[in-house]
């Protein structure tokens, strides 16, 4: 079996950034809260170029008008369409509730492709 180079698994990064761009927040049911990209202000990629790890950033905020407070969230998931669609990456975090205007939530999602040895 071949290994792949160096230079495929930054063009697999590369390919993920480019096109799993949506994150998906959900509730302590697995309920949709929002789902978002990075053309949204709320949402950037944090990762240094070449990273092996790529990190999806989103900040929600209880004056959102997408957020209907409380709202307790407690997973990301990312797709690669806006709607729809299957998980490609999913992780859980200590869950948190929004229950003013005042109160901030960010999430950094990451996607690990390192090189296999």
């Amino acid at each position: 079996m071949a290994e792949i180079s160096t230079v495929a698994y930054q063009d697999l990064r590369n390919y993920i950034q480019t096109n799993w761009k949506y994150i998906e927040l959900q509730d302590e049911a697995g309920t949709p809260v929002v789902r978002l990209s990075p053309s949204d202000s709320r949402v950037q990629w944090t990762h240094l170029a070449n990273d092996q790890t790529l990190k999806l950033q989103v900040v929600i905020k209880g004056i959102d008008s997408d957020i209907t407070a409380p709202k307790t969230f407690t997973k990301s998931v990312i797709y690669n369409v806006p709607t729809g669609g299957s998980p490609l990456s999913s992780e859980t975090f200590t869950p948190f509730t929004i229950e003013s205007d005042q109160d901030e939530l960010t999430v950094v999602h990451s996607i690990s492709v390192p090189k296999v040895l």
